[in-house]
């Protein structure tokens, strides 16, 4: 049986300490929400986002606008939250309703308040390895990885998935840490061929039971990035879970793996550009 990455778990040790630093600093990070429409799950993930500022002593601030209000007065939110020195962190809650514009929406953040690392500038500095902050997911799947002692160097990493959200920027921490690294999309000949090297799998695609337990190596680490329903609506990841847990060395659940090192990425970043403020002005 393999061990299972609670990423839950690991996630709370995560807000526990970022709760301590914000206390015994005195910092008062600020976190910008902005929300456009009525999606429920963007609505159920910015819900959560708030609780778990609230739970570590991060101010957080909701923008809700109407899903028609325009591009132009999106523009106008996030400019003025670019100005507000009490504001550390924007996030714009993805995806946008038709007719926006997303990477002109991304790219309207300034660099040192894009706690979700998307703007091209911070792109840039994550593939040099000079970056004030990594995308949440990839850089919780990493954090999930040291947690359990799991070191890439030296390893055959797979990334099934090459989203600019998680499978580059995955591909990229990877590599900066000595591992060997193959990505694999949609195109990929043989997707099971590649997959059965991997010493760690990580699957981030968007697919039921893309991943089963032929195509995995045994005593391979496995990671399921993905969020998905299953025709029973039950949230279920890319990974038949069933059936490669007897296969694997360490797997992730869904839900319960990923997803909660995600928002604890988003509060360490927020942390991270407070603190990156005190320094500028000091």
């Amino acid at each position: 049986m393999s061990i299972i990455l609670d990423g839950k778990a690991v996630a709370e040790t995560i807000k526990d300490t970022v709760r301590k630093e914000v206390e015994t600093t005195g910092l008062n990070p600020g976190l910008a929400v902005v929300i456009v429409g009525e999606n429920p799950a963007s609505r159920i993930y910015v819900n959560s986002k708030k609780k778990d500022c609230a739970e570590c002593g991060i101010r957080s601030e909701e923008f809700a606008l109407t899903a028609d209000a325009g591009e132009e007065k999106l523009l106008a939110v996030i400019n003025e939250l670019n100005n507000r020195p009490d504001i550390h962190g924007i996030l714009v809650q993805l995806p946008l309703p038709k007719g926006y514009s997303e990477q002109k929406v991304i790219q309207a953040i300034a660099p040192e308040k894009d706690v979700d690392a998307f703007h091209l500038m911070n792109v840039g500095r994550i593939m040099v390895g000079d970056y004030a902050f990594l995308p949440c997911t990839p850089a919780g799947v990493m954090a999930l990885l040291d947690h359990y002692g799991i070191d890439p160097q030296g390893k055959h990493c797979v990334v099934v998935g090459r989203s600019d959200i998680v499978g580059k920027p995955q591909a990229m921490m990877l590599l900066h840490r000595h591992a060997t690294v193959t990505i694999c999309h949609s195109r990929t000949p043989d997707l099971g061929a590649i997959t059965r090297q991997a010493d760690i799998l990580v699957a981030a695609v968007g697919k039921v039971n893309l991943i089963t337990a032929d195509m995995v190596k045994p005593g391979a680490v496995v990671v399921d990035v993905a969020m998905n329903r299953d025709e029973n609506g039950k949230l279920c990841g890319d990974v038949d879970f069933p059936g490669v847990e007897p296969v694997a060395s360490y797997i992730t659940p869904v839900p319960g793996g990923v997803g909660p090192m995600t928002r604890a990425m988003l509060l360490c970043n927020t942390l991270a550009s407070a603190k990156a403020a005190i320094d500028l002005r000091a």
